[in-house]
């Protein structure tokens, strides 16, 4: 059986990098491991209990707790907006939060990566990502860590998935949650 992957992409820009990043460990994944881009974090409103009740949940959110629901683990890729998280990415994790104990991270492994124009790769994002899913419940995997700086120079004329060295360290990133899913599932 395959240990599912959820990867949710913290930059809705199409030329993304980090959206490129993900796209690499798609198609990276080891034997044993699938990884799947979710797609439509855009079309998530902002998180307010008023519409989080049963029969009024958008279906945007629906669709984002059912993928993570059915996901053993999930990555997030995050880019670096004056000095955090992007919006997106933190309403996501909000959405995926409740219920309060409950949500549909809740108790998964959860790693953080991503790639930022900056000389250190988006590392406060990074950590500030990490610090949320722990908050709303993840099991943050927190030695692994990837954190590319100056993502147009690296990333400007070749995609991540042809970079060998990025490649070789997100393929990593895959096996480790793919063996953090596989202890949670047997605990």
């Amino acid at each position: 059986m395959s240990v599912r992957i959820l990867a949710l992409v913290g930059s809705v820009r199409a030329g993304s990098h980090n959206r490129q990043l993900a796209e690499a460990a798609v198609k990276l994944a080891p034997a044993g491991a699938e990884v799947q881009l979710f797609e439509g974090l855009a079309e998530i409103p902002f998180y307010n209990e008023d519409i989080d009740v049963e029969g009024a949940v958008p279906a945007a959110a629906v669709r984002l707790r059912e993928a993570a629901g059915a996901a053993d683990a999930l990555l997030l890729f995050t880019p670096e907006y004056n000095g955090t998280i992007p919006a997106v990415l933190k309403n996501a994790i909000d959405w995926l939060s409740r219920p309060y104990g409950a949500g549909a991270i809740s108790g998964k492994p959860v790693a953080v990566a991503g790639t930022a124009l900056g000389q250190y790769g988006g590392v406060w994002a990074h950590d500030d990502t990490r610090k949320a899913v722990g908050v709303a419940g993840g099991k943050v995997v927190e030695d692994v860590k990837l954190s590319i700086p100056g993502s147009s120079n690296r990333f400007g004329s070749i995609h991540p998935a042809d970079d060998a060295e990025v490649a070789a360290q997100l393929v990593e990133i895959v096996t480790r949650l793919q063996g953090e899913a596989g202890e949670a599932a047997a605990a």
